[in-house]
């Protein structure tokens, strides 16, 4: 009888044992740290502040609160930080945060230069890198990562959309004023191929140091040149920079050249003035009043921040919110495994539908051609654009194939 009783008490013993290794513990022990820590870097007091900065930390900290900022039973955390447009800057506080500070994934980072530097520390600690904020193509092409997933666009996808619809509607003719660093390289290379084979022609270009606060001699060159379109490399406070001092030029108003904005975000609508802004075209991967899902997301956001989301903003709270879906499917928050698991996931959501990700981390989703609104046309805040076609996503991006990266497929 006492034998029976111990054999009983072992096998009731091995069974509770059992269990506590089964879903449940599973899901409360595979997170490094006993938490997800994700960082948002960015620029929070330059010319990239308003597309992205605490935009960007209050759109991942509402995808965490989609999952009540819980993951697998464990808590989730957001930190930020400003890189401050250096690239030095950015990868000290990249490897900081992943050696020191338990960071398991770095979100946002505009500023193409940046970014690089930021990707080589993500890859060497294999750490999930999610990018919204910038733009070369070459994130996904020669400098790509296996743990680093590009978001809202890239100057390949901008070429494409703006590049070939300004040459189609007569600007067979380009001249570009160029932001002096990885980005403005990358895109105005994106936009001349993108040109020529729409059947146009580059007649020059300048190159403008970042955060120029005077483009007179650039838009001179420009008005020089007798293009067609003026090609503006460039973003966020350049962008704006370059506009106002072209119209206060004239430079469009004999009707002889036209300003092609490459890179035009919500916010540097907004800060122009539709008086200013007016018949801009443009490419975006978002547009808060596109459809009724997208209105929703983006008067939630505007409860919170005051303006309404630029891509980059709205990209953040995409990516943020499926690398958390990953690590739920996946049950560990292992920068490879996660990484896999994002691949292997449709993208769907009020930024994309049926996303796919190349195994490059280019997110492929449609892209969309706008036109900025007439004062007149507008029926009040933030409606600003027109959409003039959708553009899809395997038109709008690089094929795996054609990025020039060398991971395996």
């Amino acid at each position: 009888m006492i034998a029976r009783l111990l054999a009983s008490a072992a096998l009731a013993a091995l069974t509770i044992g059992v269990m506590s290794t089964g879903p449940a513990m599973a899901q409360q022990g595979k997170l490094s740290g006993d938490m997800v820590k994700i960082g948002v870097l960015n620029d929070r007091s330059g010319l990239y502040a308003d597309l992205g900065g605490e935009g960007s930390v209050i759109a991942a900290r509402m995808a965490a609160e989609e999952f009540g900022n819980k993951i697998l039973g464990k808590p989730i955390e957001i930190i930020s930080a400003d890189h401050q447009n250096k690239p030095d800057i950015g990868a000290n506080l990249a490897r900081q945060w992943i050696d020191q500070d338990g960071v398991d994934v770095i979100v946002d980072v505009p500023n193409s230069g940046v970014a690089l530097a930021v990707q080589e520390v993500t890859k060497e600690k294999k750490k999930i890198f999610l990018m919204e904020g910038p733009a070369t193509s070459r994130l996904t092409g020669d400098a790509c990562s296996p743990t680093g997933f590009h978001w809202p666009y890239d100057t390949h996808a901008l070429a494409v959309g703006t590049g070939q619809a300004m040459v189609k509607e007569g600007g067979d003719s380009w001249f570009f004023i160029t932001a002096d660093y990885a980005f403005g390289h990358q895109l105005e290379a994106d936009t001349s191929v993108e040109v020529k084979k729409a059947g146009g022609k580059v007649v020059g270009s300048v190159k403008a140091p970042l955060n120029s606060a005077d483009f007179s001699s650039f838009l001179l060159q420009a008005q020089a040149s007798g293009a067609k379109i003026v090609g503006l490399a460039n973003a966020g406070g350049d962008t704006i920079t370059s506009i106002k001092q072209a119209s206060e030029f004239g430079l469009t108003q004999s009707g002889q050249q036209k300003l092609a904005g490459l890179l035009i975000f919500l916010s540097d609508v907004h800060a122009l003035g539709l008086q200013v802004a007016q018949d801009l075209v443009l490419t975006t991967g978002f547009y808060w009043d596109r459809d009724d899902e997208s209105r929703a997301w983006s008067k939630k956001f505007f409860d919170r921040y005051g303006k309404m989301p630029t891509m980059v903003q709205a990209g953040s709270y995409s990516a943020v919110r499926h690398y958390l879906k990953a690590i739920e499917a996946a049950g560990t928050d292992d920068g490879p495994t996660v990484a896999a698991k994002m691949k292997e996931m449709p993208v769907n959501d009020m930024f994309a539908k049926n996303g796919t990700i190349l195994p490059n981390g280019r997110m492929v989703h449609d892209m969309y051609l706008a036109r900025v609104k007439k004062p007149s046309e507008s029926k009040g805040a933030w409606d600003y654009y027109q959409i003039l076609r959708t553009i899809p996503g395997k038109e709008a991006f690089a094929s795996f194939e054609e990025s020039g990266c060398k991971l395996p497929k």
